[in-house]
């Protein structure tokens, strides 16, 4: 699933590619994908005549500005999205269109059907589900490192676990949380509550520069992630842990070793993440 970078990577990319284009018609293949409003119709003539002047990103969240209203699109496993001429034929992963005036068409192609959107009028997007559920961003100033402490002292959960909940932390993935870990010396089985100050701060510091990197080299390309015009993100050439099992770790030279944490797959250095 792509994570904070991945998705700010997809988020100035889109605004290059679709900034001031106008909505003509919108084709909706697959009505499951649209939440709100629940009449596939009505999201469809709502954006018709629309024109679109911003991409924002709220965590793993696209939000796709028109002149009043606000799309809320999750990619969850495989979602993408790209731009076309018309003529050019789609196949059936492809489930929205967005065909503009100039031409062009916006398509929303989805293997696995997972992903997510949401229409709402422009200002109403943080206050209600699913942004209003969301944690602070981890570049916000209210991610900060007494934040991320008072967070962690309040659960018994692994660390692992605690730092993929959205409602607390947005943006961190199991491959980001793995990164992070690693790079702070903490084990993914830790019960979050036992860190010290000193482990907090470390772990603060850990998650922002991991992501910040990861958002500089385009994200990472694992399985079948690609930006919106196509490209891969390079950072997955950096990683120390994630789906790097059995391979030599690059500080110590220890084999990485994979686990399940909370049901998902977690790759660690046993020798610098002693737990």
């Amino acid at each position: 699933m792509p994570e904070l970078p991945e998705v700010e990577t997809v988020r100035k990319t889109l605004k290059n590619l679709v900034t001031n284009k106008q909505i003509e018609n919108v084709t909706v293949y697959w009505p499951k994908i649209i939440k709100n409003p629940l009449e596939i119709e009505q999201f469809m003539d709502a954006l018709k005549g629309e024109t679109i002047i911003d991409v924002g990103r709220r965590g793993k969240f696209l939000i796709i500005y028109t002149t009043n209203y606000a799309l809320v699109s999750h990619l969850r496993m495989e979602g993408k999205y790209g731009l076309y001429p018309k003529e050019e034929p789609f196949d059936k992963h492809t489930h929205v269109i967005f065909l503009f005036t100039d031409g062009t068409e916006l398509r929303y192609r989805d293997v696995r059907k997972f992903g997510t959107m949401h229409l709402f009028k422009k200002g109403d997007e943080f206050l209600q589900p699913p942004l209003i559920e969301l944690g602070p961003e981890p570049f916000s100033e209210e991610f900060t490192k007494e934040y991320l402490g008072n967070r962690l002292k309040k659960t018994n959960r692994k660390i692992k676990t605690a730092l993929l909940d959205q409602k607390a932390f947005v943006g961190l993935g199991n491959i980001y949380v793995d990164e992070a870990l690693f790079r702070a010396s903490i084990h993914p089985e830790r019960v979050a509550n036992t860190l010290t100050e000193e482990e907090i701060e470390k772990l603060h510091h850990e998650i922002v520069a991991t992501l910040s990197e990861a958002v500089k080299k385009g994200g990472s390309t694992i399985r079948s992630y690609v930006n919106s015009q196509g490209e891969i993100g390079m950072f997955q050439l950096e990683l120390f842990a994630y789906g790097r099992k059995g391979e030599s770790c690059k500080r110590c030279g220890t084999p990485i070793e994979k686990t399940t944490v909370g049901g998902r797959g977690t790759h660690y250095c046993p020798n610098c993440q002693k737990l």
